[in-house]
Order: structure tokens, then C-alpha cells, then sequence
């Protein structure tokens, strides 16, 4: 525990370029935010539970947490736990009759399966050191990067971005952050395998 650290789901954005899903996690108590690329399904599914959206059955990940409730197993917490080749882990910590049993999860599933459990969200120290990203060191870097030509301004708001959390102005140079990424990276590794057996990018 003492290597974890404890963040909260900031938002849940989408890609005006291409329609990738991206969950941004934020460090409790500070303002480190780790992004995580997940898939379209999940990405709706942790918005509805964050929004509280009735829906009239239940979705995969209802099913999953009534399954835990029904074997009498609690979830304690996610985590995620590494980063390797640029694909996050994450694993459900789950106690059943007195015993502690950690299950292997992509993070996108374990965060939805999280907002409905109301459980704590924890990431390694060393993902969030490696992948974490501080919009003040973001500023600093991208201003020596443009030498005396000034940051472009952050796109406004449009229809096609979920936001769960409001607060534009706060990520304005986070969403700079996110608009260079590779994205086409991404888009060729997508392409190679079934989207439903890969995990978080």
C-alpha cells in the first residue's frame, strides 16, 4: 500500500480527432493526472455509473459487482498496478471469507466496476512517476520547446467531448498535453488484434 497512491476519476474525454476514449486520473491531494487511453464501451460505462444514468438492466459491469455481492465477496479497491510496452495493468483486490484474492483486469474495467463498488482507486507510484503527467511541468517544457512563440490556446468546448468534470480553464494545458500525443500510433496497434482482447493503452 505504502507504494500506491490514491487518485479519482477527473474526467472522461473523447479525441476530436479521431474518437478515441481517453479516462484522466487525478492524484488525490495534488495535480498529477495520469491519461489512459480505454475503448468506447467502457468509457460509457464509467460515465453512466459516474452520472448515476438509470438504465433499465443491468450492464456487463453490474452484473459483474451483483455477481461479487451474491458469492459474499467484497471489492476492497482497484489498482493499477504497471505499465509495460505502453499498456497499463490494472487488478481487483477482493476479499472472500476472510481471504485476499487479487484478479488480473484491464484498468477500463476495473475503474467501471470502481464507481459502482464506491471503492478506492490506487496506482503504483512508479506508473504514475513514469506515465503521470503535472500541468505545470507540461507549461515549462512546452514553453522551451517554442522558444519565444506563445502556447496556442486550448481548443474551445464542443458537443462532441464528454466532460464529467467541468473545470476547463484547470486543463487547459493538460488537453495541449493530450492533443499532441501520437495518435496514430495508437490507431495501427488497434488494428492488429481484436479490440475486445487488448488491453488498456
Amino acid at each position: 500500500m505504502s507504494k500506491m497512491v490514491e487518485v479519482v476519476i477527473d474526467s472522461v474525454r473523447v479525441s476530436l480527432t479521431n474518437q478515441q476514449r481517453i479516462v484522466v486520473l487525478r492524484e488525490v491531494n495534488t495535480e498529477r493526472y495520469l491519461p489512459i487511453w480505454i475503448g468506447p464501451y467502457e468509457a460509457e460505462a464509467i460515465t453512466i455509473a459516474l452520472q448515476e444514468i438509470e438504465v433499465a438492466r443491468p450492464q456487463t459491469h453490474d452484473l459483474l459487482k451483483n455477481v461479487l455481492n451474491a458469492l459474499n465477496a467484497r471489492l476492497l479497491r482497484i489498482e493499477v498496478v504497471a505499465l509495460r510496452d505502453e499498456v497499463f495493468y490494472g487488478n481487483l483486490v477482493v476479499e472472500v471469507n476472510g481471504r485476499i484474492l487479487n484478479i488480473d483486469s484491464r484498468p477500463s474495467d476495473a475503474l467501471a466496476l470502481a464507481v459502482r463498488a464506491h471503492v478506492p482507486i490506487l496506482v503504483s507510484r512508479e506508473v504514475m512517476d513514469v506515465a503521470g503527467v503535472t500541468p505545470e511541468d507540461d507549461l515549462r517544457s512546452a514553453t522551451s520547446r517554442t522558444s519565444s512563440a506563445p502556447l496556442a490556446p486550448p481548443p474551445p468546448p464542443t458537443s462532441s467531448e464528454t466532460e464529467v468534470d467541468t473545470s476547463e480553464e484547470r486543463l487547459s494545458v493538460f488537453e495541449d498535453f493530450l492533443a499532441n500525443l501520437n495518435l496514430d500510433k495508437l490507431e495501427d496497434e488497434e488494428d492488429e488484434g481484436d479490440e475486445d482482447e487488448k488491453p488498456d493503452k
